[in-house]
């Protein structure tokens, strides 16, 4: 609606600028009338010619304005698709997205850790070292039900007490783990973000195995 409205305001403007169609006409008669003293063929002549050029000039000119018009209905046409397609492809892409999430289905997760790797399904991924201690502890944590605190990561993976352990650094290896995974549709269906509690493995006990 801002769109149409600037565009719309734009017409105006060009539209009041634009001098009159027949001002030409105007000003050739008002020369006759201011000049009636010329007589000559040449003259007169002269005049037939300046008036014809006026009428010439003022077709051309609301020629111009009907292009114009044209033109800036065109445009907004335009602009008002590329809106409805624009909203149609987020639309697409929440559908998809929604479509691809109730479609993957976490039925198994193996984790090597001599390999430094982990199968989800039928997918492969090579993690860091660290990655794979974060997702072990995890996975362990899923095995007994625990909701794990950013703190408590670290005083596993560490060995130091949990009192001494920052939130922000067990958050720092939850992060990291995501990135190893690479793909973030994957991660986020993998390891959820509990609010106020912790994270957690969306996995069935029953599928974690741990090599």
């Amino acid at each position: 609606m801002a769109v149409v409205a600037i565009l719309a305001i734009t017409a105006g403007f060009l539209f009041a600028k634009l001098p009159d169609a027949d001002a030409f006409n105007a000003r050739v008669e008002q020369i006759f009338v201011q000049n009636d003293n010329l007589t000559s063929q040449a003259e007169i002549k002269l005049l037939e010619v300046l008036a014809q050029s006026g009428t010439a000039f003022s077709d051309v000119l609301a020629n111009y304005r009907v292009i114009i018009f044209i033109l800036l209905i065109f445009a907004a046409a335009l602009l008002l698709a590329a809106i409805i397609f624009l909203l149609l492809l987020i639309g697409l892409n929440k559908r998809m997205t929604e479509i691809r999430r109730a479609g993957i289905e976490v039925q198994s997760l193996r984790i090597l850790r001599s390999e430094n790797a982990v199968m989800l399904n039928d997918m492969a991924f090579s993690l860091t070292p660290a990655a794979i201690e974060t997702l072990s502890v995890l996975a362990e944590a899923r095995m007994d039900d625990d909701i794990l605190t950013g703190a408590q990561i670290e005083a596993m993976i560490s060995g130091r007490n949990e009192a001494d352990c920052d939130e922000a650094a067990g958050a720092t290896r939850i992060k990291r783990l995501r990135d190893s995974l690479g793909n973030q549709l994957v991660s986020e269906l993998l390891v959820r973000n509990i609010s106020r509690k912790g994270y957690a493995l969306s996995v069935a006990k029953d599928a974690i195995r741990v090599d």
